[in-house]
C-alpha cells in the first residue's frame, strides 16, 4: 500500500526592512492560498527596530497555513564602521547573527520544511539548507535587471569594476542595459570593500540554488528576463536552476477596520476630483535633509496641486536613517517644526501632511490619486503600477537609482528628478509634479502605466505567466519532496 506524500512545507527568511517583509508575506500568502504549501516565515529584526515587530504581527494576523517566527533582535553596531555605516552590510551581519536561532528552530520542528527560500541578504543560510537536505530558492524581491546584476556579479572582472569605480565607465551586464556610474550601487563605488565582498559572496551562493524567484513579470521586462532564461546569456551561466518571474506581488487593499487617522485621509480623498491628488512618500526608511524638505514644501506650493505628503523628520546626510528604526521619523507634535513657517496653514485647503505613515495601498488605489512622488523602492513602484498611477522618481539609496532609470527611460511611466546641486530645487519639483498631473504632453505616461497595470493583473491571474511560474515551482518541489519521502534525498 503506497503512502501519501505530505504537503510541501517551505521556510522563508525575510531580512530586516519593510521593503523585504511585505513582498515576503505576499509570497507566503500566494504559496499557501493558491499552491497548497505550508509556510513558516522567519522575520529577522534588529536591536534598534522598535516598531517593526508590531507591524509584522499586524500584517500576519488571521493568516491560515502560515507560521510566523520573529527572531530575537540582534545588535551588530560594534561590527560596523561608525563613520560610514553600510545599509547592505548591516543587514547581512544581522542575518548571520540570527542563523543559529533559525537553524535550531528548523531542527526542532515536528514536520521540518523541505524547501528553504532566502532573499538576497540571507544567502549565507544556503549551506544550512544543503546540510539539512532541503531544496533551495532565492527570492529577489526586485526587478529582472537588478536580479541579472546579482546573478552575473561573480563573473565580472576586477578590471571591469576598476573601470566602473575609477573611470566611471558603465558596468556591462550581458543581454541587459549597462549600469551607468550615476545609477550604481554602494558596493560598486568601492570595489573589494566589505560591502562589495558580501554582495559578491551572495552572488556566488545564488549560483548553487534550485531556482530564483523575481518580483516582476514577463511583459514588464522582456529583455532582461530573456537574458536570464535557460537560453539567455546569463541564464546559461546559472546552469543548475531556473529563473521564475512570479510578480507583481503587492500588498492588497483589504476591507479591514481602519484607524481614525486613515479614515480622515480616505474621507478627504473621497471629496477630491478623480486623478487630482499627488501622493508623496519616501518609504519607511527614506529621509532627507531639512533644506531639501523645505524645497519640497515650496515646490508643492508652486505646483498648485492637491497633495498628501507623508512627512518624516529631516536627518542630515543619511538617506536611509529610518530603515532600521522608523521611530526616528518624528511625530505629529514636531511636524510643524521642520516645515516652512505657515506652510501647513497655507495649504490646508488643498493638502494633508501626514506624520510618519499613511495607508499607501489604499491611497494609490483611490480614484482621486493621480500621481506619486516616490523613492523608487520596488514595493512602492509595483503598488503604483498596479494602481495605474504615474510617478515622479526620486531615488535615495540601494538599487533605487536603477529602478528610476527603468521607470523613466525604459517603461516610460515616470519622470525623474535631476540633481542640480546638493538640493533639488523647488522649481524642478513643481515642474515635475505638473508634468505628471496636468501637462497634456505627458499624457502617454498615464496611458502606459495603465497598460502595465492590466498586464500585471493578467500575469498573476490563473494561466497568467507569473501564476504558471509558481505552478512550475510547485511541481519541482513536489518531485523533490517525493524523492525525499521515498528516502532518496532532501527533507526528511
Amino acid at each position: 500500500m503506497s503512502m501519501v506524500t505530505p504537503k510541501i512545507h517551505a521556510a522563508i527568511l525575510a531580512s530586516p526592512g519593510m521593503g523585504h517583509i511585505i513582498p515576503t508575506m505576499e509570497l507566503a500568502k500566494r504559496l499557501t492560498t493558491h499552491h497548497g504549501f505550508d509556510v513558516t516565515v522567519f522575520f529577522v529584526t534588529t536591536d534598534s527596530d522598535t516598531t517593526t515587530t508590531s507591524k509584522i504581527l499586524e500584517l500576519t494576523s488571521n493568516l491560515n497555513g502560515i507560521n510566523v517566527i520573529i527572531t530575537p533582535p540582534v545588535d551588530v553596531s560594534d561590527k560596523l564602521d561608525p563613520n560610514n555605516p553600510s545599509l547592505g552590510l548591516t543587514i547581512v551581519l544581522t542575518m548571520i547573527e540570527s542563523l543559529p536561532f533559525i537553524q535550531s528552530q528548523l531542527l526542532s520542528m515536528k514536520f521540518p520544511p523541505s524547501v528553504l527560500i532566502v532573499d538576497l541578504f540571507s544567502t549565507m543560510a544556503l549551506p544550512m539548507a544543503r546540510d539539512l537536505h532541503m531544496s533551495s530558492y532565492v527570492f529577489l524581491a526586485t526587478n529582472a535587471w537588478f536580479s541579472a546584476v546579482s546573478i552575473y556579479l561573480p563573473f565580472l572582472t576586477k578590471e571591469a569594476f576598476s573601470r566602473h569605480a575609477n573611470n566611471h565607465e558603465p558596468l556591462l551586464i550581458p543581454g541587459c542595459e549597462p549600469i551607468r556610474f550615476e545609477d550604481t550601487l554602494e558596493p560598486f563605488v568601492s570595489p573589494w570593500g566589505p560591502s562589495h565582498e558580501s554582495f559578491l559572496e551572495a552572488g556566488k551562493e545564488i549560483l548553487s540554488v534550485d531556482g530564483i524567484l523575481m518580483n516582476t513579470w514577463q511583459d514588464l521586462e522582456p529583455v532582461s528576463i530573456k537574458a536570464l532564461t535557460k537560453n539567455g546569456i546569463i541564464g546559461r551561466l546559472f546552469s543548475k536552476g531556473t529563473v521564475y518571474p512570479i510578480g507583481p506581488l503587492v500588498r492588497p487593499v483589504e476591507p479591514a477596520e481602519k484607524r481614525e487617522g486613515e479614515k480622515v485621509i480616505l474621507r478627504w480623498l473621497d471629496q477630491q476630483p478623480d486623478e487630482s491628488v499627488i501622493y508623496l512618500s519616501f518609504g519607511s526608511g527614506g529621509t532627507m535633509s531639512k533644506g531639501q524638505m523645505r524645497e519640497l514644501a515650496y515646490g508643492l506650493e508652486l505646483s498648485q496641486q492637491r497633495f498628501i505628503w507623508v512627512v518624516r523628520q529631516p536627518i542630515e546626510d543619511d538617506a536611509f536613517a529610518t530603515f532600521f528604526d522608523t521611530a526616528k521619523g518624528g511625530n505629529a507634535s514636531t511636524l510643524v517644526d521642520y516645515l516652512p513657517e505657515g506652510f501647513v496653514n497655507r495649504t490646508k485647503e488643498v493638502g494633508i501632511c501626514v506624520p510618519m505613515w499613511a495607508p499607501q495601498a489604499e491611497i494609490l488605489k483611490h480614484p482621486a490619486t493621480g500621481g506619486f512622488v516616490t523613492h523608487c523602492g520596488w514595493n512602492s513602484v509595483l503598488e503604483s503600477i498596479l494602481s495605474g498611477v504615474p510617478m515622479v522618481a526620486w531615488p535615495l539609496y540601494a538599487e533605487q537609482k536603477m529602478n528610476a532609470t527603468l521607470l523613466s527611460e525604459e517603461l516610460g511611466v515616470a519622470v525623474r528628478v535631476k540633481a542640480d546641486g546638493e538640493i533639488i530645487s523647488r522649481e524642478q519639483i513643481a515642474k515635475l509634479i505638473r508634468r505628471v498631473m496636468v501637462d497634456e504632453g505627458d499624457i502617454g505616461m498615464r496611458v502606459k502605466v495603465k497598460e502595465y497595470k492590466l498586464s500585471g493583473e493578467k500575469a498573476i491571474s490563473v494561466f497568467g505567466s507569473s501564476h504558471e511560474s509558481l505552478c512550475q515551482i510547485t511541481k519541482d518541489c513536489e518531485i523533490l519532496l517525493h524523492q525525499s519521502f521515498e528516502g532518496k534525498g532532501c527533507g526528511a
